[in-house]
C-alpha cells in the first residue's frame, strides 16, 4: 500500500485526484483547513489533518502531492491579497520541504503545484519547459519563488516534479465556471481581437498526468501540464460558446477588464503557446487534444 500526502485535496484537482486513488493499494492522508466540508466531500477513507504541525517526519509517507494554494483569481490583486496567495503556497511548501528533508527514508517523490503563469505573458510562438526568457511579472515571480522553494526537497532519495499548469477545463469548478456564466447568458464572446493563445488541459488529462509522475520513476523537473494544441482566446470563446449552445457575436474590450479587475485582468488579456514537450517525450498519451472535444465532454 502507498501512502501519499496530500495538500489542497479539497480543491477541483484534489478531488478529481483522490477520487482516482480510493482504493486497497492506497492510502490518503489530506490537509486541510476545512475538515468537516472535507469529510463531506472525500472519501470516508482518507484521514485528515488540520496542520503539518501534527507532524514530526514523513517516515511512513511514500509520496507528496502539493495542490494548496489560495486561488489566484478570486479577489482584485490588493497587496493584502497577494500577501495571502503568495503566503499560502510558500509557507505550505517550505513546511513540506522541511518535513521531507528531515524524514529518513524520505518520500520517494514530491509533486508540487505551480502554473504556466511563470512564462509571463507571450506572443503566438510555442513555450517547453525549456524556454528560458519569461516576461517579468507578478505571475512570474509568484511561481518562479514557489518553483525554488519546492526544488530545496531534491536529493538522491526524492524526486521533485513541478506542474506548470493551464487553463483546467471541469464542469465541477475552476476556472471556466467563472468564465461560462456570461456565455450562458448570450454574453460571452472574445477578449479584444481574440488573438492572444490559450492554453489549456482537461481535468481527466490534468489527474492521468500526475498520476502519470507518481508512477513514472524517471521524471524528474518541470513540466508543462497543458493540452499539445493550444488555441487563440477566439477560438477557445466560440467553443466555449458552442457547447453551451450560445452564439458568440460580443467582444470584452481589454480597457474594461482593467478597470474592473486591475492587475489581475492581465491573466485574461495575455497568453502563452505552451506545449508539454516533456510529458510527450516521457510518453505521456492525452485523452483530450481538440478544444471542442474537451468542452463537450463536460456538462456545463
Amino acid at each position: 500500500m502507498q501512502h501519499i500526502l496530500i495538500t489542497g485535496g479539497t480543491g477541483l484537482i484534489g478531488r478529481a485526484l483522490i477520487d482516482k486513488l480510493t482504493g486497497p493499494d492506497y492510502k490518503i492522508t489530506v490537509l486541510t483547513r476545512h475538515p468537516k466540508a472535507a469529510k463531506s466531500s472525500l472519501p470516508a477513507s482518507t484521514k485528515l489533518i488540520t496542520s503539518l504541525q501534527e507532524l514530526s517526519n514523513l517516515n511512513d509517507v511514500d509520496a507528496v502531492i502539493n495542490l494548496a494554494g489560495e486561488p489566484i483569481v478570486n479577489k482584485r490583486w490588493s497587496t493584502a491579497q497577494k500577501h495571502k496567495i503568495e503566503q499560502s503556497r510558500f509557507a505550505t511548501t517550505e513546511s513540506l520541504v522541511n518535513l521531507i528533508n528531515k524524514s529518513n527514508p524520505p518520500p520517494s517523490v514530491f509533486i508540487s503545484g505551480s502554473a504556466i503563469g511563470y512564462y509571463g505573458r507571450q506572443d503566438e510562438h510555442p513555450i517547453d519547459e525549456s524556454f528560458d526568457s519569461p516576461h517579468p511579472e507578478y505571475s512570474h515571480t509568484l511561481c518562479k519563488t514557489w518553483e525554488n522553494i519546492a526544488f530545496q526537497a531534491q536529493s538522491e532519495r526524492t524526486r521533485v516534479c513541478l506542474l506548470r499548469t493551464g487553463i483546467v477545463l471541469s464542469g465541477q469548478g475552476g476556472a471556466l465556471s467563472k468564465m461560462v456564466l456570461p456565455f450562458k447568458l448570450g454574453l460571452g464572446g472574445p477578449i479584444g481581437d481574440g488573438k492572444h493563445i490559450m492554453s489549456w488541459i482537461h481535468i481527466d488529462d490534468m489527474v492521468d498526468g500526475i498520476l502519470f509522475l507518481l508512477r513514472q520513476k524517471k521524471c524528474q523537473g518541470v513540466y508543462n501540464f497543458t493540452a499539445p494544441n493550444a488555441v487563440s482566446n477566439r477560438v477557445f470563446s466560440k467553443a466555449l460558446a458552442s457547447a453551451v449552445n450560445r452564439p458568440c457575436v460580443l467582444f470584452t474590450p481589454k480597457l474594461v477588464l482593467t478597470l474592473a479587475m486591475g492587475e489581475m485582468a492581465d491573466l485574461l488579456i495575455y497568453g502563452q503557446n505552451v506545449v508539454p514537450r516533456r510529458l510527450l517525450e516521457d510518453g505521456f498519451t492525452f485523452i483530450y487534444t481538440d478544444i471542442d472535444e474537451a468542452f463537450n465532454s463536460l456538462s456545463l
